[in-house]
């Protein structure tokens, strides 16, 4: 290793969550030329999970960001390099900040070059070891750097001049796009890609597809999605259509809700409650001294009643573990609170929950609802739930039926809480009411076990003192 190359040190895109293999590099918070020290956050990508701040693991200078945003990287590739001896005097070649690649541009070679086997994925703030290192190459290396829009080019050149075309490397692509030119009959060697470094996107098949061929428009900016995102710009005037890629949060949050729908026999439960009384002791707690500066609200009362009936029911905590066919008891509760952010619905969870009191469990979800909507939810807090409570409520929605979390047995929906007509007391008086509604694994939860959860959680609500009686 000459002196000049041990200068540089690769960063590579961790695995951040449990078995990711990708993910999206929302926003750079350094340039080419910025000093930056150990721990500093250099970057945030979005998993399928969440998204996630990444820290560099050196000091030095930046000296190249290796892709655009909005462009997905897979887990291992170099997305950064750091020059952790600028003052040594070696020369160095100005490296720009970094922009989306055009096709008539060739790429940088290091992009696609192997390196010795062996390299793992680096876990955020550490770096590995040079010599067991391994940079995973890009599926069809074998295009030239040029990428396949110019291989394409030069094939229609050289038939034009009577020459014969040279030979056609394999088109990149991947596997979606490939099925998707299956299906509609494409070849993929005469698709011209617009993606970085020759990529076959959708919209390019697509294009293929159509059953006349546009004039020829001006390249697109990939700067911001390799996959097309309907623009102001790239959308024809008065289009009927929008086509949104699925990608990240909510494309894992889908294929979590078809996994559970089709697995998991779901039944669902209704009951509706007069919950006057607790709406009473909301108010009551807000100007307690001990909930000072916590936020508190029926949602907090609604998971403790719900904290409290799981304990009265300990079956309905429970998973079920096909490969072993095994029944999973669970002595702890980590709750999910549902959060629907901007990325999409995603799940994190309070941790052993069952041992909290009521001012920690109100911090725990104050911290909870407020990470969500700054989408900091990191993985670690959406993996391990036993149970969740979706709150339609705030949209106004009487209640639904709710899918199960993956690998949970039970999901509470809270409807919106209304002022109604109620008998109380032998008389028809205006309460505060609402209706709740338990979905559960039949599997796990025969009716029996989940209308027992379901009327505790009512009675709970509708007599809070039973807090103090049955906790």
């Amino acid at each position: 290793m000459t002196e000049t190359s041990a200068r540089f040190r690769e960063f590579k895109m961790p695995d951040v969550g449990e078995g990711l293999t990708e993910a999206e590099i929302l926003k750079w918070y350094v340039q080419p030329g910025d000093t930056v020290t150990d721990g500093q956050v250099v970057c945030e990508v979005e998993t399928a999970k969440a998204a996630v701040e990444l820290p560099i693991p050196y000091d030095g200078v930046v000296h190249e960001l290796r892709f655009p945003e909005g462009t997905t990287v897979d887990v291992g590739e170099v997305i950064i390099s750091v020059d952790v001896a600028p003052g040594s005097g070696e020369p160095v070649a100005e490296a720009a900040p970094v922009q989306a690649p055009v096709v008539e541009t060739p790429a940088a070679e290091s992009d696609e070059e192997e390196a010795p086997k062996g390299r793992q994925p680096v876990l955020v703030g550490y770096g590995v070891a040079e010599s067991s290192t391994k940079r995973r190459a890009r599926k069809g290396t074998s295009v030239p750097e040029q990428g396949a829009a110019a291989a394409v080019q030069a094939a229609v050149q050289a038939e034009m001049n009577g020459h014969a075309a040279p030979p056609a490397a394999k088109p990149l692509a991947k596997p979606p796009v490939r099925k998707l030119a299956k299906d509609l009959g494409i070849d993929l060697a005469t698709v011209v890609p617009t993606g970085p470094d020759g990529i076959i996107t959708r919209a390019d098949v697509h294009a293929a597809a159509a059953p006349a061929p546009a004039p020829a428009a001006e390249p697109v900016d990939v700067s911001r999605e390799t996959t097309p995102v309907p623009t102001a710009e790239v959308q024809p005037a008065g289009a009927r259509e929008t086509r949104i890629p699925v990608k990240g949060v909510r494309k894992a949050t889908a294929a979590a809700m078809v996994g559970s729908a089709f697995t998991a026999p779901h039944v669902t439960e209704f009951v509706t409650v007069d919950v006057t009384r607790t709406m009473k002791l909301v108010e009551e707690l807000k100007g307690d001294k001990e909930m000072a500066g916590l936020r508190v609200n029926p949602l907090l009362l609604i998971a403790k009643a719900l904290l409290v009936a799981i304990k009265r029911n300990p079956d309905v905590n429970a998973s079920w573990d096909e490969a072993a066919q095994e029944i999973v008891l669970k002595h702890y509760v980590n709750l999910g609170i549902a959060a629907a952010t901007p990325r999409g619905l995603i799940v994190p969870n309070i941790k052993d929950a069952h041992d909290k009191t009521l001012p920690q469990l109100a911090a725990s979800l104050g911290e909870l609802v407020s990470t969500a909507r700054e989408g900091k939810t990191s993985p670690a807090a959406m993996q391990g739930g036993t149970v969740t409570i979706t709150n339609v409520g705030v949209f106004g929605v009487d209640t639904g039926t709710p899918i199960l979390n993956p690998g949970e047995a039970a999901i509470l929906a809270v409807g919106a809480i209304k002022l109604q007509p109620w008998v109380h007391k032998g008389k028809v008086k205006p309460r505060q009411v609402t209706t709740l509604a338990l979905s559960f694994d039949h599997r796990l939860v025969d009716g029996e076990l989940g209308s027992k959860v379901l009327a505790d959680v009512a009675a709970i609500l509708e007599q809070p003192k039973r807090l103090i009686t049955w906790a």
